[in-house]
Parts: C-alpha cells; structure tokens; sequence
C-alpha cells in the first residue's frame, strides 16, 4: 500500500481524498497555489506545498511544479481528483516515468478515450451501441457537409478533444453548418489546443444517464449502476440522481452489462463512467467514457455504501476488485452549490463568506472546501459545495433536500441554492419527467420581497 499519497488538485475533491487517505492510515501531500493558501485542503493535509500563482497553468495545471513537490516530499503517488490534469496522458507518462504510480487510467487508455473519434470506434468494435455519426475526424467542411446530408439533420458537431460542452455545436438545417462549423472549430482550438472535429446524428429529447465502473490490472471490470445527469445548463450538470427515474429494471441491465463490456474490452484500471445518451424509446447509445473520478461520485457511494475514492486508491495498488455488480438499495439526489448569480445568467459570484450555515441531520451530506471567512478565488470553478441527500424513496429524497437547501446559508456571494430550491418544487422534476432540453425552458421565480 502508498506510504504518502500527494493530491494534484484542489478545493472539496482534494478534501474528499485527504479524508479517506487518513482513514487508510496514509499520508497525504497537498499543492496549491497562492489563491488557495487558506483552502481546508491545505489545513487537512499532512503536508503542504505551494506550487505557483493563482493562473491554473502556472500551478495546477504545471506538470513539472507537481512533480517537483512529489519529489521533495517523497510521494509515492499521486491522486489527480477531477478536472486540470485528471485525463492528461502526459501527466500520467510521467508520473510513470519518475516511478509515481498515478491513481488514475494509464496514459494509453487516456488517449485511446479521451480523444472522442478514437473512443466511438473502439466501442464500436467492443459491440457498444454508438450514436450514427461519422468515420473518424471530418478532415475539411466538405467531408462535414457530405456527411450531415448523408445522415440527415439535426446533426451534432463535437470537438474530438472536447469537454464541459466547449466545440460543441447543434446544427438543425443546412444553412447553419458553415457557422457552427468554424466557430466550434475556434473554440476547440482555443480551449483544447486541437480543432478535430467529428459528427453525431443528434438525438432529440434524450437523458445523459452515466454508468459507473471499476476495473482491475486483471482486466476485470464491475458496475455500479447508474446515475441521471439530464439536468444540465450549456452541457453543464447541475444535480445528479440515482436510480433515474427513468430507468427500468431491464433497462438497467442492458446499459450495466453494455459499460462492463466497454470496461474489459479496453482492460481498464480504475474508476471511471461510460456516458450514454438515451432516446425517449429508452434506446441507448454510447456517448464518450470519463477515465477518472466524477463529481457526483457522492450519490453512488450512498445507494451502495461504498467509497470510491477508497477502492480507486486500492485498484491502483494492485488489488483486485470483487467483480460483482451493485445496484441502488436508497434513492440519492446531489445539488451541485456554486457561487454563481442564477437571477443573472448564472454569472459567476467570486468573494468572501461571511456567513455559513450547513444543514445537517439524518441522510444529508455536504462536500464542501469553504467555511465562514473563506475568499472564493475568480481563478478556477465556481463551485464550492456538494449537497446530497438520501432516503429510502425519491419523494423522500426530494423533501429532505427541500429542507436541506432552506437550512443551507450561505451569505456574502450569490449562490445556486434558490434555483436547487426551485427545481425540487418543478412539477416536470418531481415527476421524473425531464431531459437535457430541461433548462431551456426553465425560469427562475422573481425575488421574493418583504
């Protein structure tokens, strides 16, 4: 088992793996830069190190300052969290290279999924159901044009190297290919570094229903079930649920046994999710994989009581995993908190707390890095806690976290709670009977005033 495991992210996923790193009886290492000096990440580790300013790429996106403070503090691995360097197969080659084992997919499987053309055709070839699209990387805006005819429209044009919705277009007639085209091109390049593109046939009023996995070093591979991630704003997820509403017991299995293939066929390491997009038919396709840890991890641990951060870190010392299956025995719902202004576009809302109440009591959990005092740094994501409750049944769930969110204060920053506590009183919500296309149509109720 690792003696000192050093942590290459920040804020609640940072705390969330120092915790259960302290429970296993080991060290722990955290990094930060100089606008998270007072982050509880920083206070909880056994170890600090700073490791530049607050820019991502002069901290915690730079590879060789993480290495370093690996090196120096005699780490012998390294747990990436989510986001910055969590998917960079070169971060993961290095690690390798300087004898750190990385808690996480080795860098060929990060290369092989995390480049999206790669990853339909080799789900392809593992018998995966996968969305009608194109062969590969369109090579020019011809190839595009030929293709979306060919398939016909509505069409979806996807970033090969894409993430958090950036190069993603929906293009619903001709007329608006050649727009789309360059301007998801541009934004690829600019947040990626690569402009590949690829093309889907767009699937009308679908859920994003995610299954998650683990595999072994032997090639064995478990699911964990699933979990719903439709309500989303700009391919952003908001809250997450498990079981989904929409999931039926045949359903289940069929994408189950459909993400242990995905996982064996590759010989995966490790956790990770295989993302699917399901048609109102409960048709399923495969949408992309995720090698690594997610934010809605919490609401799986809950229905299965099962820690995921613990079994990563095992899998990645070389245990084996069980091979059984595990299906929802509770119902789980996670709000995801952001310092964000959801009566103004959701615009970010960075600045100091100055006052904090959690709510707490039976079947409410928050993973959170901030407290009373803290400055939200401008610098990374908005996010700043997790609120996720567990009952015996959905409407369960959905009261408690009704409660939870009106006990949940937090003043000095604008955040996303009056929007969670909106959609726990929708009625398309309550009734399970909601997609992606959800927050189109969504309005925000007026302030309330004395």
């Amino acid at each position: 088992m690792f003696k000192k495991i050093l942590i290459a992210n920040r804020g609640e996923i940072a705390l969330r793996v120092i915790r259960t790193c302290r429970e296993m009886g080991i060290k722990t290492v955290a990094v930060y830069s100089t606008a998270d000096a007072e982050s509880l990440h920083v206070r909880f580790a056994d170890e600090a190190v700073c490791i530049g300013p607050p820019p991502s790429n002069l901290s915690y996106l730079k590879i060789s300052n993480i290495i370093a403070a690996a090196e120096i503090t005699n780490a012998d691995a390294i747990h990436p969290g989510y986001g910055f360097l969590a998917e960079n197969s070169k971060f993961s080659k290095i690690c390798q290279e300087h004898n750190i084992k990385f808690i996480g997919a080795s860098p060929d499987m990060i290369d092989k999924m995390g480049d999206k053309a790669s990853a339909r055709a080799t789900m392809m070839a593992a018998g995966v159901p996968c969305i009608p699209g194109s062969e590969g990387i369109l090579k020019d805006y011809e190839e595009c044009l030929h293709t979306a005819k060919g398939m016909g429209f509505p069409v979806m044009l996807k970033a090969t190297a894409g993430g958090g919705g950036k190069g993603m277009r929906a293009v619903h007639s001709e007329k608006d290919l050649r727009a789309a085209w360059d301007s998801a091109r541009q934004e690829a390049a600019a947040a990626f570094g690569n402009d590949g593109m690829y093309m889907e046939k767009l699937i009308l009023e679908p859920r994003h229903i995610e299954i998650q996995v683990v595999g072994d070093s032997t090639g064995k591979a478990c699911h964990l079930s699933e979990r719903d991630c439709s309500v989303q704003r700009r391919h952003q997820k908001l809250t997450e649920e498990t079981p989904s509403p929409f999931m039926t017991d045949k359903l289940r299995k069929q994408m189950g046994d459909a993400a242990v293939k995905a996982a064996e066929f590759i010989k995966y390491e490790g956790a990770g999710t295989v993302e699917f997009l399901v048609d109102k038919h409960r048709n399923f396709y495969f949408m992309e994989m995720n090698t690594r840890i997610q934010v809605e991890h919490p609401i799986t641990e809950q229905v299965i009581d099962y820690d995921l951060i613990r079994e990563q870190i095992l899998v990645a010392a070389g245990v084996p995993i069980s091979g059984k299956n595990y299906f929802p025995q509770l119902h789980s719902i996670e709000c995801r908190i952001n310092a964000e202004d959801p009566y103004n576009g959701f615009r970010p809302s960075p600045g100091k707390i100055t006052n904090l109440h959690a709510p707490g009591g039976h079947g409410v959990r928050i993973d959170t890095h901030v407290y009373s005092g803290y400055s939200i740094p401008p610098n990374y994501d908005s996010m700043i806690a997790k609120l996720i409750t567990t009952a015996q049944t959905r409407e369960e769930a959905i009261s408690k976290m009704k409660r939870a969110l009106d006990e949940f204060v937090i003043e000095g920053v604008k955040t996303t709670i009056p929007f969670h506590r909106q959609l726990m009183d929708h009625p398309d919500y309550v009734e399970g009977n909601y997609t992606t296309k959800f927050m189109e149509d969504f309005k925000m109720d007026p302030i309330k005033t004395e």
